[in-house]
């Protein structure tokens, strides 16, 4: 400990001193209603060195003297007064030892128990005081350091006066150096309207926002409520909207709650927000159990999905996890992103390429790991359709060398990350995740290691999703581009798809299909008209274009084949789909074959192995889209570009592309 230190502890312990001295003589002075006899006094004299050493004791064994006065709250209090609690115990108990062995612990008389318990009550209240004044008068010096700045602090409405709100009143009252202003909360709850918290009036429910706003000069409201449905957070950015302010939300809810209120954070309401379902509830103690003191390997860890599941997997305690990664910048980034936040997890990055089967027997061989998250993918299904081998290859082919050396090193889990437009494919994208299904169910039949398979839809907010897309058109002023009028997708938010991922693979036996609910599908022009409304526009200030249906999409997306009479289980939100069986030795052929026709076959024989493979497989574009590649010169720079007919449902090629398609 440095000078400044040790002088700073002294201090503080003499203060306690001189607090702890004023309560016992006082207690004395009350005991006997200020009339000390000479008898008495002498008890008080004799006995005081005895019960400060004893007070002092109880402090350090508590860890009283190493906390800050700065931040004294609840905590500090319970601890302060166990302390000086467990100091009375030991003295009333070494007093009443003494009276019934006949022996006086003080030449001059005992001290009365009573004495003991007004000093208790004295002790507490002096110490406790002196640290809430010192926090007290430290607080108000920096309001006023801060005050004095140019920040301006814009007037917030606080809406939800819960324990989320509660924390993040009581932070705003010590934090002038924050841009909010906060006038009150706002609460659904009508028996707290009316009711003070941490200074702050709970001024009325939603319905009352308007008169509030205009009484109060609000300009904006902050969302204080934790685990908050996307129907209510759309009921109150409406209301907001109505009532012309802004309305905020914190994106880190869970972490807020657990007592960090990180005001950096604080963005406007998302479509992401919006959109979100119920909050899912996890069987913890089933993950733990997969996850905890393990190693845990992510392939594809820098990716939206794969970066969200390694938090979510170091939030339940691995021994090590295992970052693969073939792209080194998202690998560097997720990396320095979860050394600070998990510090007690051992965190390995490895750049490879699950194509690479030497580098990956390297790493499992290696490190052995327990359970596998996998889901390193080619997800984009356009740019799939113009490099189909490239999806085979890293979507069919790599997800067989991991799978395999899996299996080869004893990982006693496998979770492969799939999609619904593996279902009925008619992209490039999607068969090759289908044909990965199929291997994996079929290795899973010969092997010790519990291979399963998640499926869900699109996911808010990945890269190069939807959402960002329209983002980046509407802040050019659009328009926005939208396919088609009547496409749905369905829709998940990547940490809800990600904590289900983990509770399905728990579940697993092997060989399991397991299907996310993913709620009721989603038109994409509502949901480009629902950004444009939380961008603070209207539809008719941003025009939305339809562009038609590009190569490899379907209007509609399926979360399960027909064959495979989807079941439920515990887990409301996780069905299984019934168990299809392949052989393992004809599809490892088939994959084989795959693997040797990406580089020098014809497009034709390519799709005629998938077909072979997958027999609902049904795509006609991959073809129109090989023709027209060979007429674009262009292709090569990125450049090419597949004209429409004009319902935009499939590419309209000219004479010359038709005739290379027969």
């Amino acid at each position: 400990m440095n000078l400044n230190g040790h002088m700073v502890r002294s201090t503080k312990l003499g203060l306690d001193l001189v607090m702890l001295f004023a309560a016992y003589c006082l207690a004395f002075l009350i005991r006997f209603e200020g009339l000390l006899t000479e008898a008495d006094s002498r008890v008080l004299v004799f006995s005081l060195p005895f019960v400060l050493v004893v007070k002092l004791l109880c402090l350090a064994v508590f860890r009283v003297p190493g906390r800050s006065w700065r931040y004294v709250g609840v905590l500090e209090a319970r601890n302060l007064l166990a302390a000086l609690s467990a100091a009375t115990a030991t003295l009333c108990i070494v007093i009443v030892l003494s009276r019934s062995s006949g022996s006086r612990l003080f030449t001059t008389g005992q001290i009365p128990l009573s004495v003991l318990l007004i000093d208790l009550s004295l002790g507490f209240s002096f110490t406790l005081g002196l640290r809430m004044a010192a926090r007290l008068w430290t607080e108000r010096a920096e309001w006023d350091r801060l005050a004095g700045s140019e920040l301006r602090r814009m007037p917030t409405l606080l809406i939800g006066a819960g324990a989320v709100g509660r924390m993040i009143a009581k932070e705003l009252a010590t934090r002038p150096d924050i841009a909010i202003e906060p006038i009150g909360f706002v609460d659904d709850n009508r028996n707290l309207v009316g009711t003070t918290i941490h200074g702050l009036c709970v001024l009325g429910t939603t319905a009352d926002m308007e008169a509030i706003v205009r009484n109060h000069g609000a300009e904006q409201a902050l969302v204080t409520i934790g685990d908050l449905s996307g129907r209510n957070i759309r009921r109150i950015a409406n209301r907001c909207a109505e009532c012309g302010i802004t309305p905020k939300v914190f994106p880190g809810i869970r972490e807020m709650v657990g007592g960090n209120v990180n005001f950096s954070v604080i963005r406007e309401v998302a479509v992401e927000d919006v959109l979100q379902r119920e909050p899912v509830h996890l069987d913890n103690q089933a993950i733990a159990k997969i996850v905890r003191g393990r190693t845990i390997l992510v392939s594809g860890a820098g990716g939206s999905i794969g970066s969200e599941l390694c938090r979510e997997v170091c939030r339940h305690g691995p021994k090590r996890l295992l970052l693969v990664e073939q792209a080194e910048n998202s690998l560097f980034h997720i990396h320095r992103q979860l050394i600070p936040d998990f510090p007690k997890v051992s965190l390995v990055p490895c750049v490879a390429d699950i194509c690479d089967r030497a580098r990956i027997e390297q790493v499992l061989a290696a490190w052995r790991p327990h359970v596998v998250f996998h889901a390193a993918a080619h997800k984009h299904v356009p740019l799939m359709e113009w490099n189909p081998g490239e999806a085979i290859k890293n979507n069919i082919v790599g997800t067989r060398s991991l799978a395999d050396f899996s299996d080869a090193y004893g990982v006693e889990r496998f979770v492969m990350i799939s999609t619904d437009k593996a279902v009925n494919p008619t992209s490039i994208m999607g068969v090759s995740k289908r044909v990965a299904e199929i291997y994996v169910q079929a290795l899973s039949q010969r092997s010790q290691t519990r291979f399963v398979t998640v499926r869900f839809g699109n996911v808010l907010g990945s890269t190069g999703s939807v959402i960002p897309i329209f983002k980046e058109q509407i802040a050019r002023g659009g328009p926005i581009t939208v396919t088609h009028p009547d496409m749905k997708r369905y829709f998940m938010t990547i940490p809800e798809a990600c904590q289900l991922v983990l509770q399905a693979g728990s579940m697993g036996e092997g060989g399991e299909i397991f299907i996310l609910d993913m709620g009721k599908p989603v038109k994409i022009v509502d949901l480009a008209k629902d950004l444009i409304r939380l961008s603070g526009l209207s539809p008719d200030d941003i025009e939305i274009r339809f562009t038609g249906m590009r190569p490899g999409e379907k209007l509609f997306e399926e979360l399960s084949l027909a064959q495979e009479s989807v079941q439920k289980t515990q887990h409301p939100k996780i069905f299984i789909g019934q168990f299809i069986p392949h052989e393992w030795e004809e599809i490892n052929r088939q994959v084989d074959e795959l693997r040797k026709m990406v580089h020098s076959a014809a497009p034709a024989q390519i799709l005629a192995m998938i077909q072979e493979i997958v027999p609902e497989f049904h795509n006609e574009d991959a073809v129109y889209a090989e023709a027209e590649r060979r007429l674009l010169p262009d292709y090569g720079n990125g450049l090419a570009v597949t004209q429409r007919n004009g319902h935009g449902n499939k590419p309209a090629l000219s004479a010359a592309a038709m005739q290379m398609t027969v």
